[in-house]
């Protein structure tokens, strides 16, 4: 029966646990209450502790249990430099600057401050609270005392379970058996005496007995604990535990010797390191109630700074050496150099000095380190001895391991397996250090060669720290810079820096290294070679002779790149520093050039044109125009003319800007509102011009020799075909086209349009003539009532502003507006 109400109430309460947030709503029910009761206490007990319910919650009463909880007496830390990171880039950092003394001492005090003391941070996010210990096995030597509680379970003739508290007279009271003392017993032996007592007394009755709930104890945490005092912890409460309860170890605290006090002695020791750093937890003694956990302050610290793998402040016992302070920080990074480490340290006079330790050495490490030493093991060189660089256009660039009679074919035996597309084949470095100073000579190598002869002389040998500098048709200049400043720094003594120069009709003129037994023709194939139209008859060699006597001469050599290029060595000069090779471009060389014809021409089309060559000689080789063609029409676009256009807009614009200033700080009314002022601006600003030049065809057809005109490139003619219209614009009343009428007059054509409207300035009107050419008032006499009036031809009727001083401006951004309009309408109906 008991079991079957236990399965039931195991059931009961597993069901109110697997519902999550809402077991906590859950009634149990009047039977499962009854059943319940009919439990005994400690099975009732065992059953809440199990599935983590309060047995008040079922019995409706209270049970009474002795649980240890310690007091809320500690907040968690905040420390400012829990999250310091040690920049362990300082030394790489010092490599890429100027190691001046300020800089060195800088950053040499910048690692030491960020240090931090070993270990604290172990107590940095320490709780507010200490969990009891409850739920671990208890050893069989744990010492029985008051206050705890032993679990016995009967089993056999007759079953029973009891819970037995020590009183403080150590004994218990045992049903049927009577008080039992178990002073001075651990948990084995008074195992052993209850169950022999009850094999004696009750025959045919089998026990186990267990523990129950433990006792608490008070104990004693005084010295540079974070939060000193008196607290009640679990009896199987460490001397770890013991300090996470009271915070930890303030920053003074020692790590290294806390010690346990019993009755007045020292009876343990703990060393935090061991456990810390070893792992090794045997220092770490139970307590018992009225122990003292002192802290002393710390001892000696030495700091550790540089390729260490864990840089910190660590605390240091008596006769500590070098190498227990290198293990303590968990040893050297990769890229130490422990030969050359050295130690900070205050003599006996407050001075502060500097001791060189070898670290390679049994005497290094076994240096006495002292109180304030500061351990600085130095980092390795970044250059690597044994390395082939590759770079440039190759398609896996970086350092390669060098080996006896390693060769440029060997690293790179393949042109299309290991170079880029766009590399340059005739033209490669290879850099070498030349002496302990880093100085450099630069060979250049014709790499095409050396991958197809590899047994050549075209495949030189390579060193350790050669690298091989792989060019391309594209650029050389990033390439190129870091080898001409090193050859620049090396030149120490007066000596030129081995450096030539090629500029003129090359593909890559410029500054390049002077390479060893360097001559013109691989100079020309370091800038790539010729460029189209190249003068290969005469080229300039410049060079500077320099002496003590006479100063700098300077001597021009002429040459022939023809018999360079034959190898001949009378043409094929020895280089020598600051030499200045100039190729020159063939007499009238010219790069091609092109006059675009559109419109009403029989071959429309681009043309090729020659230094010289005439719009006449163009328009013939089009085959003349076509029936159709409005030559007084034609439109013309020059670039030269399209650039001073939109160079006279911006001026225009600005002289705008400057009016409107002057105005704003005068006394004088404004003429013109801001508004007026910005759209005027507007205009100017987005206006495009189209370069367009006055052309007179008809003339040209004649033969006029005063009509023709030169062509210069990206030149273009529109001619449209026969236009018979007349366009009317500007401040009339109806702007529109009209269909051309022989005869008709201005005055007629502006009436059709409705007339000139209010704001209008008739007396200022002008006829954009369809050859982009205008006629304005007082240089014609069509105004008078003549006609002059052409197909093609546009009426402008301007606005009449109060804006005096700006009305010519206005003329002019009419007139250009205007003027881009029409040539724009041309080219579009094309």
């Amino acid at each position: 029966m008991l079991q079957q109400v236990k399965k039931f109430i195991i059931v009961g309460l597993c069901a109110a646990t697997l519902m999550g947030a809402q077991a906590h709503a859950i009634t149990p029910s009047p039977q499962m209450i009854e059943q319940f009761k009919a439990l005994p206490k400690s099975e009732q007990e065992r059953l809440a502790r199990q599935y983590g319910v309060d047995p008040s919650m079922i019995t409706g009463g209270s049970v009474t249990s002795t649980v240890v909880e310690n007091p809320t007496v500690v907040t968690p830390r905040n420390t400012s430099k829990s999250n310091a990171v040690i920049d362990q880039s300082s030394d790489e950092k010092l490599n890429q600057s100027t190691k001046t003394v300020d800089k060195v001492t800088e950053l040499e005090d910048k690692k030491e401050k960020q240090l931090e003391h070993f270990g604290y941070d172990l107590f940095a996010g320490s709780p507010s609270t200490f969990a009891p210990v409850t739920d671990v096995p208890v050893p069989a030597e744990y010492m029985i005392g008051p206050g705890d509680s032993l679990n016995v379970q009967l089993f056999g003739k007759e079953n029973d379970k009891f819970t037995l508290t020590v009183g403080r007279d150590g004994g218990i009271q045992f049903p049927n058996l009577g008080p039992i003392s178990l002073v001075g017993l651990s948990f084995a032996e008074a195992r052993e005496l209850l169950q022999q007592k009850i094999s004696q007394s009750m025959i045919g009755i089998e026990s186990n007995i267990t523990m129950g709930e433990l006792r608490s104890i008070r104990i004693f945490v005084a010295g540079d604990a974070y939060q000193p005092g008196s607290y009640t912890v679990s009896s199987l409460s460490t001397i770890t535990q013991a300090l996470f309860v009271s915070g930890g170890v303030n920053q003074i605290g020692s790590l290294r010797d806390i010690q346990i006090k019993r009755a007045g002695k020292t009876v343990g020791r703990l060393d935090l390191y061991d456990l810390l750093l070893r792992g090794d937890a045997s220092g770490d003694i139970r307590l018992q109630s009225g122990d003292v956990v002192f802290i002393p302050s710390s001892g000696g610290s030495v700091s550790v700074i540089g390729e260490i793998r864990r840089p910190a402040i660590y605390e240091l016992k008596s006769n500590e050496t070098i190498a227990d302070v290198i293990r303590m920080a968990s040893g050297l990074n990769p890229g130490a150099y422990p030969k050359s480490s050295t130690v900070e340290r205050y003599s006996k006079e407050s001075i502060k000095t500097v001791i060189s330790v070898d670290l390679t050495e049994s005497s290094g490490l076994n240096t006495l380190v002292r109180n304030g030493d500061v351990l600085n093991v130095r980092s390795a060189s970044s250059r690597i001895d044994n390395a082939i660089t590759l770079a440039g256009a190759v398609v896996r660039p970086g350092k390669y391991q060098w080996t006896n009679s390693l060769t440029v074919a060997d690293l790179l035996p393949s042109v299309w397996g290991d170079l880029t597309i766009s590399a340059d084949l005739d033209y490669c470095l290879l850099v070498r250090e030349i002496n302990q100073r880093g100085d450099i000579e630069v060979e250049q190598i014709a790499l095409g060669r050396a991958i197809a002869e590899p047994k050549s002389h075209f495949n030189p040998k390579l060193n350790p720290r050669d690298s091989i500098i792989v060019f391309d048709y594209a650029d050389r200049e990033q390439l190129l810079k870091p080898i001409i400043a090193k050859l620049r720094e090396q030149s120490r003594y007066g000596d030129p820096a081995k450096l030539v120069s090629i500029n003129g009709n090359v593909r890559f003129p410029g500054l390049y290294p002077m390479t060893l037994n360097s001559d013109i023709k691989e100079l020309l194939t370091a800038a790539g070679g010729l460029e189209e139209g190249a003068y290969t008859l005469a080229a300039e060699l410049t060079r500077q002779q320099i002496s003590e006597q006479n100063g700098v001469t300077i001597e021009h050599k002429q040459l022939s790149i023809d018999h360079v290029i034959q190898n001949d060595p009378a043409a094929n000069i020895k280089l020598q520093s600051r030499d200045i090779l100039t190729v020159r471009t063939l007499p009238d060389w010219q790069d091609n050039r092109w006059i675009t014809i559109k419109g009403e021409v029989k071959f429309p089309g681009k043309y090729s044109i020659q230094r010289g060559e005439s719009l006449k000689d163009v328009l013939t080789r089009a085959g003349g125009m076509t029936a159709d063609a409005a030559p007084r029409s034609a439109v013309f676009l020059r670039k030269s003319v399209k650039d001073k256009e939109q160079l006279e807009l911006s001026k225009l614009a600005d002289e705008l800007r400057r009016e409107i200033a002057a105005k704003a700080l005068t006394k004088d009314t404004p003429t013109i509102g801001y508004n007026d002022a910005q759209q005027m601006l507007d205009q100017l600003e987005n206006v495009k011009t189209v370069g367009r030049l006055v052309v007179d065809i008809n003339a040209i057809e004649l033969g006029i020799d005063s009509a023709d005109l030169t062509l210069e490139d990206d030149d273009a003619l529109y001619i449209p075909p026969t236009n018979q219209t007349v366009s009317v614009m500007g401040q009339v009343q109806h702007p529109s086209t009209h269909r051309y009428k022989q005869g008709l007059t201005f005055e007629q054509y502006l009436n059709l349009s409705g007339g000139a409207r209010k704001r209008a300035d008739e007396s200022r009107s002008y006829v954009l003539k369809a050859d982009g050419s205008v006629d304005m008032p007082g240089t014609s006499f069509w105004f008078s009532g003549g006609s002059m009036i052409e197909p093609g031809d546009t009426i402008v009727v301007p606005l009449d502003t109060e804006y005096k001083d700006n009305l010519t401006l206005w003329t002019q951004i009419t007139g250009i507006i205007y003027n881009t309009a029409i040539a724009v309408s041309v080219i579009s109906g094309l």
